[in-house]
Parts: C-alpha cells; sequence; structure tokens
C-alpha cells in the first residue's frame, strides 16, 4: 500500500548472510539523489509520469501498455521498465540494495511500505522506501571504496538504466559482511609462507651479502646510492639520495643489534645533519623501536623479508643461499 511521506528515519541493521533480492539503484539522473536519500535512510525512485498506481496494483501489463502507448516507449525499453518498476515495487523487506557515490559502495535493506511522493514539495522521485541506514562501510566498519572493489562489482556502476540485478552477489554479500575471499585466503597463507623463508635466508647472508641486499632493497624504493659499498665510514654503512625530493639518508646494515645499538645510531644521526636514516637489521635482540625520532626507519624481521619480496629480491636471495 502507498502510504504518505513519514519522516522518522529507520533504525540501522546488519545485512542478512543471505537476503532474499540482491539489486543495484542509481539514485536519480547520475546519482543526484543520493547524498538526500543517505541522509533520510531512502530509496528514491521514478518520475510522476511513471503509471505508478498501475504498479500499485501489481498490473505489469498494464504499466507496460502505459508505456508503450501513453508515453510512446518501444516495447523492448518498455519492458525493461516495467522489470524495474517490479522490483522497486514488488521485492519484499529486507531486499539488499546497492549504489555507488562518493567514491564508495552503499549498502542498505529496505521496509516493505512504498510512499508516494507525487506531489510532495522539494522531494526527488516519484516514490520512496525507508531502508535502515545507509552505509559505506562493512559490518567491520571497513570502508568499502570502489578503487579496492572488484571490477566485476564495480562495473554496475555503468549501468544505463536504475535497477539492476548483481552479477556477482556473493562477491558483494562477502565484501559487505567482511569476509576474505577464498582466493585471497590462500594467498595470503602462501605468502606467510614465504615471508617465513625470506627471512631464513636474509639471516644467513654474510654481513657483505646483507650490505648489498640493502642496497638494492633501498635502489628499489627510488634511492640512489652516493657513497661507497662498504666504504671506511665509521658512522655509516651507505650514503644514499632520493632523487625526486633531494633528501639524503644514511643507512646502517647489522646483522645483529639491540636497542642500545639503535639508540647510538640514532643519535649519530641527529648529529649528522641528513635528512633520514635506514637501520636494517636481520636478527634483533629484542624489539628495536626508533624512540621519537619520525624520520628514523627499522627495518627488521618479517618487515625487512616483506620488502625484499616486494622488490623482487627472493630469487635473488635464493641464488645468494644455494
Amino acid at each position: 500500500m502507498i502510504a504518505a511521506d513519514p519522516s522518522p528515519a529507520a533504525p540501522i541493521i546488519h545485512p542478512p548472510q543471505n537476503p532474499p533480492h540482491v539489486r543495484y539503484i542509481k539514485l536519480g539522473p547520475g546519482g543526484q539523489w543520493a547524498r538526500r536519500c543517505f541522509a533520510r535512510d531512502e530509496l528514491h525512485f521514478g518520475e510522476a509520469s511513471d503509471p505508478i498506481d498501475v504498479c500499485l496494483n501489481a498490473d505489469w501489463e498494464g504499466a507496460r501498455k502505459h508505456m508503450v502507448e501513453t508515453l510512446g516507449r518501444s516495447p523492448g525499453p518498455a519492458t525493461d521498465a516495467v522489470r524495474e518498476f517490479r522490483d522497486f515495487f514488488a521485492l519484499p523487506a529486507g531486499t539488499l540494495w546497492v549504489t555507488f557515490s562518493d567514491g564508495h559502495l552503499w549498502w542498505s535493506t529496505c521496509e516493505a511500505e512504498v510512499f508516494d511522493l507525487r506531489g510532495t514539495p522539494g522531494q526527488h522521485g516519484a516514490v520512496m522506501r525507508k531502508v535502515y541506514g545507509w552505509q559505506k562501510t562493512s559490518i567491520l566498519g571497513e570502508p568499502l571504496r570502489v578503487d579496492f572493489l572488484s571490477t566485476r562489482l564495480s562495473k554496475v556502476a555503468a549501468y544505463q538504466r536504475t535497477i539492476c540485478r548483481i552479477e556477482d552477489a556473493e562477491y558483494l554479500l562477502r565484501k559487505i559482511n567482511g569476509l576474505e575471499e577464498p582466493g585471497t585466503l590462500r594467498a595470503r597463507e602462501a605468502m606467510a609462507g614465504v615471508v617465513v623463508c625470506a627471512q631464513e635466508m636474509i639471516a644467513r647472508l654474510h654481513e657483505r651479502e646483507f650490505e648489498l641486499l640493502a642496497d638494492l632493497l633501498l635502489t628499489h624504493l627510488g634511492w640512489s646510492r652516493i657513497s661507497a659499498l662498504g666504504g671506511p665510514m665509521p658512522d655509516v654503512d651507505l650514503i644514499i639520495e632520493q632523487l625526486a625530493t633531494g633528501e639524503r639518508a644514511f643507512v646502517q646494515v647489522k646483522s645483529r643489534a639491540t636497542q642500545a645499538v639503535v639508540d647510538d645510531y640514532i643519535d649519530r644521526f641527529r648529529a649528522s645533519g641528513l635528512d633520514r636514516m635506514f637501520f636494517l637489521c636481520h636478527s634483533a635482540k629484542g624489539a628495536l623501536s626508533c624512540r621519537d625520532e619520525r624520520k628514523a626507519h627499522i627495518w627488521t624481521g618479517d618487515e625487512l623479508a616483506e620488502k625484499a619480496i616486494t622488490a623482487g629480491l627472493f630469487k635473488w636471495l635464493i641464488d645468494r643461499i644455494a
């Protein structure tokens, strides 16, 4: 039944694991109605010329005839429009609706009632359904940013009409419910094993090889060595320069170190006049920290191993240890 426009907002609830239906909706031309809908926990749809009263009576053939005979639509587009009418008017409460706005995926589940907005000043759309609070994060609070979503899902934003099904609804539900993709989970488990292997190989490097690893790693990150590798400098193993910013840094490489050793090199760094310091250690004795020095960077253990892998040095490590 169509009712008058309500004022109170609906309470926020989490989506069901298996909603009865899932639909994408474009909230107005170019998404122009989105912010109002988000602020009022609403779902707006349609134009005053649409067969609202006929749709209320679930007369879908009558709605199609209205589109063809009254509005002059051809049969194909009229059938597409009626499918959208049927979805908006007839899908049950609990249907999961999603849209895209401000670089995020937004989602909510709807109530059953349809409200008539025709003749109501300042409204968007012809009809409206209340939703249980629009959200742009997963139920774990993780932002659902479009640039971190698979194109299997984000491509629906290019849909030229208003309402459509989601091709990969299971992927959508996993993102909303904060569940990791099965393939991603397997990849993370495999990556964890690779990191352990890299740590073990780095720990077996001789001192000169470890210095070479540091040089290769920092070069991958955009730093250029401007000193001899492992030269006679008493306070530093390398001097490097970031060509993009002009920053200079010193690098100290230690097979083993304690916090006292780190503190000593932080003091040397502060006296050096250089912009940054990198301290690399593969077998630290206890947790090492930079104290309050924000421009000092300490890489040990798994962090050092992950950076070496990201820099493409895993095969290099294998060859060195073989």
